[in-house]
Order: structure tokens, then C-alpha cells, then sequence
């Protein structure tokens, strides 16, 4: 269902705003719910929608995988996603293994599990990319 995030047609005063242009709605204006990027058990899923000026967004449905990055060695891994961890967007976002960006994530790394930070916005990119998180002792 598409929302549409524009002034309401009446004003604070109560009148009612006359249309300035021939159509009411422009792909300006158009939005969509959140898309809730949550953790794949078979396989990734991902939908393409639509933009203004002959541009899309590819929006990251369920993830398997992530691009995890080593600040000590500057490489980039793929990592499969065992779990969230925590997510300051929503505290119940940990419940639900909802993935955003800030969340962090359980990979399973190298044969061990280790954990990394969401650095992309998986639903307006399309993939999670993350950075491992060094544990403090």
C-alpha cells in the first residue's frame, strides 16, 4: 500500500487549499511503509521500486549475508547472519530480527561467531555492509 506524504488539503485554520496544478498526487510525494529488512532462512529476497526521474531503489526484503569489513586488516568478508543483537532504532526491532542501520548483528565469521555494526540503510540500498565490532575487555 503506498502512502502519500504531502500538506493535507485542509489548513490549520480549518479553510481548504485549492489545487495549484492539474493533478493531485506527483511521484514526489509518494512513499511507502518501512521494509522491516529481516534475516533470510532460505533465501534473500529484494524488490526494485520505482523513483522519480528514471532512477529506483532496491530494497533489501530478507538477508542472509553481509559484507563485513576488519578495520585491523581493511578487508571486506562475506558473512552469513545468525542473529541481532541490539538496535537502537527499536528496542523490540531485536525481537522481531529486524535488520537497520546502527543494529548489531551476530556473523558467523571465519568458523566463529563475531559481532559487527550495520553501516548501509539495507532498505534504501539493497545490501548490508557492516563493521566488526571489537569486544572491550
Amino acid at each position: 500500500m503506498t502512502q502519500w506524504h504531502r500538506k493535507a488539503r485542509r489548513k490549520p485554520s480549518g479553510g481548504i487549499r485549492t489545487a495549484k496544478r492539474r493533478r493531485d498526487k506527483r511521484l514526489t510525494e509518494k512513499g511507502g511503509l518501512p521494509t522491516h529488512t529481516a534475516i533470510a532462512e532460505e533465501e534473500e529476497r529484494r524488490t526494485v521500486v520505482k523513483g522519480r526521474g528514471s532512477t529506483h531503489k532496491v530494497k533489501e526484503r530478507r538477508a542472509k549475508f553481509a559484507s563485513v569489513s576488519t578495520p585491523k586488516s581493511k578487508k571486506a568478508e562475506k558473512a552469513e547472519i545468525l542473529s541481532v543483537e541490539e538496535n537502537d532504532a527499536n528496542r523490540l526491532f531485536v525481537r522481531r530480527n529486524i535488520i537497520t542501520k546502527g543494529a548489531v548483528i551476530k556473523v558467523k565469521l571465519g568458523g566463529k561467531e563475531e559481532k559487527a555494526k550495520v553501516t548501509s540503510r539495507p532498505g534504501q540500498q539493497g545490501q548490508i555492509q557492516a563493521v566488526l565490532v571489537e569486544e572491550k575487555k
